[in-house]
């Protein structure tokens, strides 16, 4: 049994949770990444996740309207969870290092998974995804099964992909590292559908991309703060003492 104090403590924290996630989609919309309500984005929280409900536009959303999703494939409340929680439901399931995710029409991404063609690497940032290629997952109708396991196999070691004819999605440990890889994403997709208008890019070796993922398991780390023989993302100048 709590005490009061605690489960003050615990609605407080519920609360804040819940105001992240309609803050982080008025951030996503605002920032161009999503239109209308056709994106959602959830949250790692209590014995599930908390995600966007259907159909309340992101402006008018109360905290309160929320959805709580648990592990056993049941919601709290009184609103449903979005058509995609399902896809949501199989991150959290399959990637504990999952803190988020992001789920988005994004108008690069989504032109792009209409070509249903694996997005190859144009630019060494495709590896921000965490692999040599940005994946497009096979087509499947929305808010199925059959989508979510389609999304899985494409998301096998990687943190963001395509779906075909229908959006992207990714994850990140937080609501702001998974709202930094959409937009990423959206950026990579958004080059590429241009150099592609300009001729045919030139793509990455196997040999570069590997030196690439190699540095990017170490960005944003300190010197002290890697691990022996990890490569470090930058080549630093020399320090003064």
């Amino acid at each position: 049994m709590l005490s009061p104090e605690d489960l003050a403590e615990t609605r407080a924290e519920d609360l804040a949770a819940r105001r992240a996630v309609i803050d982080a989609c008025l951030a996503m919309n605002a920032s161009g990444l999503n239109q209308g309500t056709s994106g959602n984005i959830s949250l790692r929280h209590g014995d599930g996740f908390l995600i966007t409900p259907s159909g309340i536009p992101y402006e008018a959303m109360q905290p309160e309207q929320v959805v709580q999703v648990h592990m056993d494939e049941s919601y709290s409340g009184d609103w449903l969870p979005s058509s995609e929680w399902r896809m949501h439901f199989d991150i959290y399931a399959t990637r504990p290092e999952a803190g988020a995710v992001v789920h988005t029409h994004s108008v690069h991404a989504t032109a792009l998974s209409c070509l249903r063609r694996e997005i190859p690497p144009f630019h060494y940032m495709i590896a921000v995804a965490g692999g040599r290629t940005l994946r497009t997952a096979d087509y499947a109708t929305f808010g199925t099964r059959a989508l979510s396991r389609a999304m899985l196999a494409a998301l096998e070691g990687r943190s963001a992909c395509l779906l075909a004819n229908h959006g992207m999605i990714c994850f990140g440990p937080g609501l702001a590292k998974a709202l930094w890889l959409a937009g990423e994403i959206e950026t990579l997709c958004r080059q590429y559908a241009l150099a592609l208008q300009a001729g045919d890019p030139v793509i990455l070796t196997d040999t570069e991309m590997d030196e690439v993922i190699a540095r990017f398991a170490s960005y944003g780390r300190q010197t002290g703060e890697l691990a022996e023989g990890e490569v470090p993302a930058v080549e630093a100048p020399r320090r003064r003492v």
